[in-house]
């Protein structure tokens, strides 16, 4: 039996820097850390737009189960880059398109 197909996620296009990193020392020497475009758009819409994480599921497309695990997941990647010292990329993911897309085809994936 194969899995069910994952959802595609509804994510504004990302037009921010794609690093962040603590200044003065060189991107060689830092640790990176990953942040996905969705879990980009889950804190923009709960944290900086105030939605709800209903209303946040409903605007990604997805269940608000998943708006919450991207939040968790989101939040403590952030949160170790400001407190260790990490850097901070933001890159692409799989599911991922435009609003309006409708979820057909391959998909947005957020690259430049």
């Amino acid at each position: 039996m194969t899995p069910r197909q994952r959802k595609w996620r509804v994510c504004q296009p990302f037009g921010g820097d794609a690093f962040y990193k603590p200044r003065a020392v060189p991107l060689s020497a830092l640790e990176i850390i990953k942040l996905g475009h969705d879990e980009v758009e889950a804190m923009r819409l709960c944290d900086y737009e105030e939605l709800e994480q209903e209303a946040a599921a409903q605007k990604m497309n997805i269940s608000r189960g998943t708006v919450q695990r991207l939040l968790y997941s989101g939040r403590k990647k952030v949160v170790e880059a400001i407190t260790r010292a990490r850097a901070l990329q933001i890159e692409g993911g799989e599911h991922i398109v435009p609003p309006g897309f409708g979820g057909r085809g391959r998909g947005w994936c957020g690259r430049r």
